[in-house]
């Protein structure tokens, strides 16, 4: 299972100085219409085939992100079984962040 993070903390995760990977796993148009700054887009569809682009980030804290937290749960999942250590679905998704007055890239 995975940690739930609320929209107030990832840019919080630097656990021991460390960044935290963003991943949006949302479609292309989804994700064009504004993420997380620094965010890395795999839509989910597509993680299990390209999972090994974002290998070097196991020991560190990953974050998910998609609209509603479905999509990031199912990620966090499919991430946990290929040995991720630190995953964090981000609570609300993006739209969560964005109504918190966050900045999004687009």
């Amino acid at each position: 299972s995975c940690r739930g993070l609320g929209e107030d903390h990832p840019h919080q995760v630097a656990i021991g100085g460390v960044e935290p990977l963003v991943l949006d796993v949302r479609q292309g148009p989804e994700f064009a219409a504004g993420h997380l700054p620094r965010a890395r887009h795999i839509p989910l569809g597509e993680l299990a085939a390209r999972v090994g682009e974002i290998a070097k980030f196991k020991d560190k804290p990953v974050i998910v992100t998609c609209r509603s937290g479905a999509r990031a749960g199912t990620a966090c999942r499919a991430l946990k079984k290929a040995g991720f250590a630190s995953v964090y679905n981000l609570k609300g998704g993006v739209p969560a962040w964005e109504q918190a007055s966050l900045p999004v890239e687009r």
